[in-house]
């Protein structure tokens, strides 16, 4: 299943969503990469088995299983997290590619493919949208995290 949205970060005709620099926005990305676990519900913690410049290994752990991906950075730019497939878990990737048409304007376009087969059926494309919505969800939450860290950097642990 491949599927892909776009948020707007600042929308230049609405004065009350307080606007956000693109620096700030990576800030917040490196920060999701960095420390998942405040922002992935569910998510117990979270150990870096390698780092370069541009690159995470990392183990994610929810409760007794555990997930491994590969984190690339591309600064200023696009995240993308490459998660291994195991017998348990679905494998696929999450890329997160900031656009900025113009300087008021600035958007976050998420793409995720997985390797969840293509609907066939109902009950098929039902849990399809179903995952779909939790993804849109899941990633309004990571954005409406990062305006909370943009406004308050000291305290990253606090935004939940």
């Amino acid at each position: 299943m491949n599927f892909e949205h776009l948020i707007q970060i600042n929308d230049p005709l609405n004065p009350l969503v307080e606007k956000l620099t693109r620096e700030q926005l990576w800030e917040g990305l490196v920060l999701r990469a960095e420390q998942p676990q405040l922002f992935v519900i569910g998510l117990d913690s979270c150990t870096i088995l390698s780092r370069t410049d541009l690159t995470l290994e990392r183990e994610l752990h929810y409760g007794s299983a555990t997930v491994r991906d590969r984190v690339t950075l591309t600064p200023n730019e696009s995240v993308r997290y490459d998660i291994l497939p195991t017998q348990a878990h679905v494998g696929g990737s999450l890329t997160m590619t900031i656009e900025q048409p113009n300087a008021s304007q600035l958007f976050l376009r998420f793409q995720y493919e997985t390797t969840l087969p293509t609907a066939d059926t109902e009950d098929a494309r039902q849990t399809t949208e179903i995952v779909k919505s939790a993804y849109r969800e899941s990633d309004i939450d990571t954005v409406r995290l990062i305006r909370q860290y943009a406004s308050n950097p000291k305290e990253p642990r606090a935004l939940h």
